[in-house]
């Protein structure tokens, strides 16, 4: 069967440095992965490609049966969803000028744009922007202002976005930067929710931080020093041994209900 995403000894470099190299990765469709090392690994370089906004520099990579130049990157982008905490949602002309609901910042997703284009966003958009919301938890906010909800709400307000064109991947880097432990778990307990209702959906999420790994998550994949260490189930993967070889120290792991802990071994 066809990946959802495959890297064949990929390496990226970048003025000289290689910040990925010769990655072999296979995503299936309806796994739910994590991507975890330490600052500089190359996990936002590998989600990177993985959205199809950077080309290798050898070896290939092919999303969603698309191989990476060779392909229209435009067309491939309408069916990859992607959170970062660093997207811009929206323009600041817009801000300024216009009061952008939650409801407005879902409804971009449907373009791909910045700013709305009210005259591509029908009945169906909207009623599948209002119901994005409410499965994220954020019903309540849909005519709220997007600058005065809280960081977790914006949280799960940009995965309503990334999920308004129905991508057959959702990329999420590192999605929890910035919310506090509340707003952690409903973060959480949201993408918990999506990879139980809707089959086939595929993630990859980055970050630093075992405690933020949803207990849904199927596939573990370390990364040390610009290589893979590590991939595969879950339960393989995040091992004490193989988390204590990954961030260079020694950790202790512990698991309560599908969600992982870890902490540092003192001597």
């Amino acid at each position: 069967m066809e990946a959802a995403l495959e890297l064949d000894d990929m390496t990226v470099r970048v003025v000289g440095r290689t910040l990925v190299s010769e990655v072999n990765w296979r995503v299936d469709h309806g796994q739910q992965w994590v991507l975890l090392g330490p600052n500089g690994a190359g996990k936002t370089t590998m989600l990177s490609v993985a959205a199809a906004v950077r080309h290798p520099s050898s070896g290939s990579a092919t999303v969603l049966g698309k191989r990476l130049g060779r392909t229209d990157l435009r067309e491939l982008r309408r069916d990859i969803g992607l959170v970062a905490a660093s997207q811009r949602l929206v323009d600041e002309a817009l801000l300024e000028e216009e009061v952008a609901t939650a409801l407005t910042v879902v409804l971009t997703g449907h373009t791909g744009t910045s700013a709305p284009l009210w005259d591509r966003y029908g009945d169906a958009e909207r009623e599948r922007a209002h119901r994005l919301l409410a499965d994220l938890g954020c019903k309540e906010l849909a005519d709220r202002p997007f600058l005065v909800c809280s960081q977790g709400e914006k949280a799960r307000i940009r995965v309503a976005r990334a999920l308004m064109a129905d991508p057959a991947i959702l990329l999420l880097d590192e999605p929890f930067a910035g919310l506090d432990l509340p707003a952690r778990e409903d973060l959480i307990e949201a993408l918990e929710d999506l990879a139980r209702t809707r089959d086939g959906l595929t993630t990859v999420l980055v970050t630093h931080h075992l405690e933020e790994v949803p207990a849904t998550t199927t596939h573990a994949l370390l990364m040390k020093d610009t290589r893979v260490v590590a991939a595969g189930p879950v339960e393989e993967v995040l091992t004490g041994t193989a988390l204590s070889d990954c961030f260079g120290r020694p950790l202790r792991l512990d698991s309560v209900d599908g969600r992982w802990y870890a902490r540092a071994v003192r001597a």
